[in-house]
């Protein structure tokens, strides 16, 4: 009685007490998905993917670890919102311009489009709403981050989160290797290819690296493109936490004020100052290194609060609406690219 009694004094008094040690889980998991990647074939998983694996292995064989909620929980909140904040030092206004007019207008169509699409097949196919808006960001936008940041504005559930997360990965990894081989036989050139990866690959590592194999014009279109589709992720966002405040949809208990997500704000801020200060290599390479490591200290995060039980009970329709979402992205970004440009 008297130790669990002090507790919460103790960890008032010393804030960073009761977060050291879901802060060193998170970073301990972050840090064994990047000692996995030296496995061969692991590499073509990012580190973000690993650690809500490895992090929902651990809650459903081990259940919650005690003295670690507070730290898990300011992970999956501060620490995630602090990278997708870093994330727009990656970004230039630039980099928009040197894709063109038609090819932001291809990414822009092909993103609202596809998020459309996938909620109402969601709704068509019986697929819960949460899951439905996640799959769709995830697929539309850039993947795990998009999906963790469009829950944190519209209070989704880490279950779904998590669901959507396995889903963009393994249609993802699919697109990796299945667009290299398309590429010959659609005769597409190498800035279209690179276009083409870029506006419907869902992570940046997997749009990376499906882009490399077209060629080196095709690697630097992609990145760029990609990099364009990320920077629409704050727009969109914060659209959908205010279309969610206004319908009465918003989950975890924010009904009483608009989930206004600060964090996108700061995500424009940097990729503003990136776009007017050139950053040097130097220090942006660390920045960017560290952005990855904190999402996958978030990642496990959410790993350490999904229940598997629940996201096989969602059964095979959200796989199947997954399967359709990217099947939609790749094919209106491909009849774009092909006919319109």
């Amino acid at each position: 009685m008297t130790a669990t009694a002090t507790t919460p004094a103790v960890s008032q008094k010393h804030p960073l007490l009761g977060l050291a040690p879901g802060l060193a889980l998170t970073a301990g998991i972050a840090i064994s998905a990047y000692a996995l990647r030296l496995i061969p074939g692991v590499a073509t998983l990012s580190p973000m993917i690993i650690s809500v694996l490895i992090g929902a292995l651990i809650h459903n064989t081990m259940g919650h670890i005690a003295g670690t909620g507070e730290g898990v929980n300011f992970s999956l909140r501060r620490i995630l919102r602090l990278s997708i904040v870093l994330i727009g030092l990656q970004i230039t206004a630039q980099q928009a311009m040197e894709v063109g007019v038609g090819g932001v207008s291809v990414i822009a169509f092909a993103l609202v489009s596809t998020l459309a699409a996938t909620i109402l097949v969601g709704r068509m196919l019986g697929v819960s709403r949460g899951v439905a808006l996640l799959i769709g960001v995830g697929t539309s936008i850039c993947g795990a981050s998009a999906i963790v940041a469009a829950k944190a504005a519209t209070g989704g559930e880490d279950d779904d989160a998590a669901y959507a997360v396995a889903g963009i990965t393994l249609f993802g990894t699919i697109a990796m290797f299945l667009y290299p081989a398309l590429a010959g036989v659609l005769h597409l050139s190498q800035a279209q290819f690179g276009l083409w990866a870029g506006a419907s690959v869902h992570e940046v590592a997997q749009a990376v690296f499906a882009s490399g194999q077209g060629g080196p014009e095709a690697l630097q279109i992609g990145t760029i493109a990609k990099l364009t589709r990320v920077a629409m992720m704050a727009p969109v966002i914060i659209l959908l936490g205010e279309i969610y405040f206004r319908l009465g949809l918003v989950g975890g208990g924010e009904r009483g004020k608009p989930p206004f997500p600060w964090f996108l704000v700061g995500f424009l801020a940097m990729a503003a100052l990136n776009s007017v200060i050139a950053i040097p290599a130097e220090v942006s390479g660390p920045i960017r290194a560290t952005t990855v490591f904190l999402l996958s200290m978030a990642m496990a995060a959410m790993g350490l609060h999904t229940n598997l039980r629940h996201v096989f009970k969602a059964g095979l329709r959200p796989l199947a609406l997954g399967l359709f979402a990217s099947a939609f992205i790749s094919v209106t970004a491909l009849i774009l690219i092909k006919f319109a440009l």
